[in-house]
């Protein structure tokens, strides 16, 4: 699977967050609550659901499934206003990314072990310290073999 290489603009998201590690993975806890507020999100740019993930700067040259990560469950917005109560802002600064179209359930992991131990070590780039996310559109269905979704990797060429 060849990805797309793309220059992402800045975006603006709000949202829920919650710390976390894949060992004690609270990602369905965080859009359970999430879910039921997306409504009193005013300014949202698509339907499009993001999921967004912030890894500590050496995540993945020290991986451990019990490193603690940051989680968000997030919309695209067009301006800061009138933020929900409880509810974060987040700028998403803009920069390189490999974009796989990714089609299969989300709790299928192997899509992300072929980007990490095949695509990018023998592509140009290298993981770049930004937000990773998930853009969820239309076709996305939690644990479906028949979802559809874009993993955004955030990369930088080799030096």
């Amino acid at each position: 699977m060849e990805p797309r290489i793309e220059t992402l603009a800045p975006k603006k998201l709000v949202g829920l967050h919650l710390s976390m590690n894949l060992v004690q993975n609270k990602t369905g806890q965080l859009w359970r609550q999430f879910a039921p507020r997306i409504k009193e999100i005013g300014n949202r740019v698509t339907a499009d659901k993001i999921s967004m993930q912030i890894y500590p700067t050496d995540y993945y040259s020290a991986f451990s499934p019990a490193r603690q990560f940051e989680k968000w469950a997030t919309l695209e917005v067009s301006e800061f206003e009138n933020i929900p109560k409880g509810m974060e802002s987040f700028d998403l600064i803009g920069g390189l990314y490999a974009v796989f179209d990714y089609k299969g359930s989300s709790a299928d992991t192997t899509i992300y072990q072929y980007i990490f131990s095949e695509w990018i070590p023998n592509s140009a780039f290298v993981v770049d310290d930004r937000p990773h996310f998930e853009v969820l559109g239309k076709n996305y269905k939690n644990n479906d073999p028949n979802s559809e979704e874009e993993i955004w990797i955030p990369i930088k060429e080799h030096n």
